[in-house]
C-alpha cells in the first residue's frame, strides 16, 4: 500500500470508528456482539474457518470501545486526495478522482440515518444504459455495519467482501439456532462443512445478481418516488415510521425487479435466502408474500408467488405515495398518521 493510499484509507477508517461510537447502540446485544467478532476477523485478517474465540476478541473489543470514547464527540474528517480537501460525503467529486487510481469510495445514510463509510479496491465497472455498477474487491476501510450494497443516483455499489461477511453472518446465526429456517435450506446447497471460505464464494457469486437486482429495483423506485421520499426519512428517524417506511421502498424494489428476477432464474437456494434475509418488519407488512414462499417451499409449486407478485408493485407504490401526501400535510408531525397507514395496507 503507498503511502498516498494509507494516509486516505486511515481517514476514511477514523471516519468509520466515529460513525460508530455513535451509532453501535443501535444494536441488540446479541447483533453488536457478532458485528464486532467479525469486526475483528477483518481487521486481523482471519479466514473463515478460523473459530473465534472470547479471549481472541475480549481485549480487542475493550480498546475499540475505549476508542470510540475519545472519537464520539469529533466531526469527521475531510479526505485529502492530490494534494486537495473534500467533504467525506461530496461522492461525487472523490469518486471520480479516485476510480481513475483502481479504487471506490462511498458514503451514504442507512437505518436510523447512520453514516456508513468505505474505501475498497475496485474490481469492475460495468456501464448499463442508465446506471453503473461498480463492484468492491479488497476493502481497505469499512464500519462495522458494512452494508453489502447501495445505491446512489445511477450508481450501484456492491461490496464482494462485505457480501461475504453478511452470508457468513447469516449462516453462522442459523448454525447457532439450528433451526429449520430459509438460511439454512439455503445454505444446504453449499458445502459449508467441507470448505467454508469455497462455499461462500460460491454463495457470494448466486446472491451478488440477487442484490444486484435489488439495487436496480432501487434505482427505479427512487425515480417513481422522488426525492421527497429521502427528505422524509431524514425528518422521521429513530421512528417506527422510518423502519416502516423502509420496508415499503425495499417491497417496491423488489418488486420491480428482485422477484421477478428470482421467479425467472428458479434457483431454490437464491429463493430460500431471500425470504431468510427478509427483515422482520418486511415479513409483518406482508405476511401473503410469505405464505406464498412456504406454499412454494413445501410444494415445488411457484405459482402462489408468482401471483401475489403480480399484484406488489401496484400495492407497495400506492402505500408509498399515501406516505408522501401524508408527509407533505403533515411534516414531521406525520409519524404516527404514516404508522397507522402503513399498517392498514398489510398485505393479508
Amino acid at each position: 500500500m503507498n503511502k498516498e493510499l494509507k494516509a486516505l484509507s486511515e481517514t476514511v477508517q477514523h471516519n468509520c470508528h466515529i460513525a460508530d461510537a455513535r451509532h453501535a447502540g443501535d444494536y441488540t446485544l446479541c447483533v453488536y456482539l457478532l458485528k464486532m467478532r467479525e469486526m475483528y476477523r477483518w481487521e486481523q485478517g482471519e479466514s473463515f474457518k478460523t473459530t473465534l474465540t472470547t479471549d481472541d476478541v475480549g481485549d480487542w473489543l475493550t480498546h475499540r470501545e475505549g476508542h470510540w470514547d475519545t472519537v464520539e464527540e469529533t466531526e469527521y474528517c475531510p479526505l485529502y486526495i492530490d494534494g486537495k480537501q473534500y467533504d467525506p460525503f461530496d461522492n461525487e467529486a472523490i469518486s471520480v478522482l479516485l476510480e481513475q487510481k483502481g479504487l471506490v469510495y462511498n458514503a451514504g445514510l442507512g437505518v436510523r440515518c447512520r453514516p456508513h463509510f468505505f474505501l475498497a479496491q475496485l474490481d469492475e465497472y460495468i456501464q448499463e444504459e442508465s446506471h453503473s455498477i461498480l463492484i468492491a474487491g479488497k476493502e481497505y476501510a469499512r464500519d462495522m455495519a458494512a452494508p453489502p450494497a447501495m445505491a446512489q443516483q445511477n450508481r450501484i455499489y456492491i461490496r464482494r467482501e462485505s457480501l461475504r461477511r453478511m452470508l457468513w453472518e447469516k449462516v453462522e446465526e442459523w448454525r447457532m439456532s439450528g433451526l429449520d429456517n430459509p438460511v439454512g435450506r439455503a445454505a444446504a446447497y453449499y458445502d459449508f462443512d467441507g470448505d467454508v471460505e469455497a462455499a461462500l464464494d460460491a454463495m457470494a457469486q448466486v446472491e451478488m445478481q440477487t442484490v444486484i437486482a435489488h439495487e436496480k429495483g432501487e434505482l427505479l423506485a427512487g425515480d417513481r418516488l422522488g426525492d421527497v421520499w429521502l427528505d422524509m426519512l431524514a425528518d422521521l428517524p429513530r421512528t417506527h415510521a422510518e423502519i416502516m417506511l423502509r420496508a415499503v421502498r425495499d417491497h417496491l424494489a423488489d418488486a420491480l425487479t428482485t422477484l421477478p428476477y428470482l421467479l425467472d432464474k428458479q434457483n431454490p437456494a437464491a429463493l430460500h435466502f431471500y425470504f431468510g434475509n427478509m427483515t422482520a418488519m418486511r415479513k409483518k407488512l406482508a405476511p401473503r408474500l410469505y405464505d406464498a414462499y412456504q406454499h412454494w417451499h413445501e410444494t415445488c409449486d411457484s405459482g402462489k408467488l408468482e401471483a401475489v407478485t403480480e399484484r406488489l408493485v401496484t400495492h407497495w407504490q400506492e402505500t408509498a405515495i399515501a406516505a408522501l401526501e401524508l408527509y407533505h400535510e403533515k411534516q414531521d408531525q406525520a409519524v404516527q398518521a404514516i404508522e397507522t397507514m402503513i399498517h392498514s395496507r398489510t398485505l393479508q
